[in-house]
């Protein structure tokens, strides 16, 4: 597992309902970018440190989101919803002055900020992004929800993935090195991810609160962001999305459609495309930032 650099500074924010956990990385007065970590219920360190790419020019925010990492509360009790996440995205905005953000956000984080950019749209919050860059976000439907459930439990019990398994468990690695062990265990607990379950090596490991992510999937009901989506057609944005992701493709089609957004498609590429494809994921990422955001 590649080590993670402790962040340039760090705290909680004062400003929130909650204190968030907050972490940056990046050359002081670089352009700011604002990065939202799937979920939900997880949080920012398991996309370190292959984002930490976007860092070499950019003064990048993390944050672990409510009910998530460092910002798990006792008062976590009550409901987390997509509304609370949301307002929580809107609040971080304003205590660290980004007035139109540019968002990075990854699986749940995309369809977050997505969420957001919509409430914004529509005057419910503020600031409005000003540009939105999404890494194979979470699906746009609760239809496409469905898809991706049912793909995803089928493969992570494909023969694939319960040969790595058995490998695993016979392999004496449990008895000779139980980090490693557990490490290994971890990495193939969501191998079903990967284009070749086989690839998934390298990951920081992560913990979802699965309180918080049932909370949140509820509040979202049937949903279906694809007329809400319209509203962003003047956000630049890019998508991008790897074809053998178990969230379907075609969520991100409907929803880079619906914005008039860019859509990059990564071949051989599954849910992780800063391990399966870092160069395919990163040359197309920082060109587009590079346009809505000039790091220099």
């Amino acid at each position: 597992m590649p080590p993670i650099p402790p962040p340039r500074e760090s705290g909680f924010t004062t400003t929130t309902p909650v204190p968030l956990y907050w972490c940056r990385y990046g050359p002081v007065g670089a352009p700011p970018l604002l990065v939202l970590h799937g979920g939900p219920g997880a949080h920012h360190d398991y996309l370190l440190p292959q984002l930490l790419t976007l860092a070499e020019e950019y003064d990048c925010l993390f944050y672990d989101q409510r009910g998530g990492g460092r910002s798990r509360h006792d008062d976590d009790r009550a409901d987390i919803t997509w509304q609370s996440q949301a307002a929580d995205v809107a609040a971080v905005c304003r205590e660290f002055a980004l007035e139109r953000p540019v968002v990075v956000g990854y699986s749940w984080g995309a369809l977050l900020a997505m969420l957001t950019a919509t409430e914004a749209a529509a005057g419910r919050l503020a600031p409005r992004p000003a540009a939105l860059a999404l890494i194979d976000p979470a699906p746009i439907s609760r239809a496409f929800r469905t898809t991706f459930e049912q793909e995803f439990a089928a493969r992570s019990q494909s023969e694939a993935v319960r040969a790595l398994r058995t490998a695993l468990a016979t392999s004496g690695l449990k008895e000779r090195d139980p980090g490693a062990y557990k490490q290994r265990a971890f990495e193939l607990s969501v191998a079903g991810y990967f284009a070749d379950p086989a690839a998934s090596h390298g990951l920081t490991p992560f913990r979802v609160t699965e309180r918080v992510q049932r909370g949140v999937w509820d509040s979202l009901g049937d949903y279906d962001l694809t007329e809400a989506l319209t509203a962003l057609r003047d956000t630049p944005s890019l998508i991008v999305h790897g074809r053998q992701d178990p969230i379907p493709l075609a969520s991100s089609e409907a929803a880079a459609a619906a914005m008039g957004a860019a859509l990059v498609a990564l071949d051989a590429c599954g849910h992780v495309p800063y391990v399966e494809q870092p160069s395919a994921l990163f040359a197309p990422l920082v060109a587009f930032l590079h346009r809505v955001l000039p790091p220099g």
